[in-house]
């Protein structure tokens, strides 16, 4: 079991980092127009679909353990902005760091 709460934790770091690290989409597709670089918009979007893809990873190992609890909006609201901190050392490096 603490595997699985370590694995997730890291899986989260990696995943709200990944939008901001490259210029491909989801890390895999690339781009028409691949001389620019990504809107902020769409690494919203990478990230949102990031958190969802985590979602149902920490459901299906919560289901392996057990009991499955249903959460209310506060658990969402909590589990995004932990998320978005996660994103902060992938956003200092596309957007704060010097040229």
């Amino acid at each position: 079991m603490p595997y699985a709460v370590w694995s997730l934790i890291i899986l989260a770091l990696i995943g709200a980092n990944i939008p901001f690290l490259n210029q491909r989409l989801f890390a895999l597709i690339r781009l028409k127009n691949s001389s620019s670089k990504k809107s902020f918009w769409l690494r919203l979007v990478e990230l949102a679909v990031f958190y969802c893809v985590l979602g149902g990873v920490a459901y299906l190992l919560e289901a392996n353990i057990g009991n499955v609890f249903t959460q209310t909006w506060e658990f969402f609201a909590i589990t995004v902005c932990l998320f978005i901190v996660f994103a902060f050392p992938g956003f200092v490096y596309q957007y704060l760091r010097r040229q």
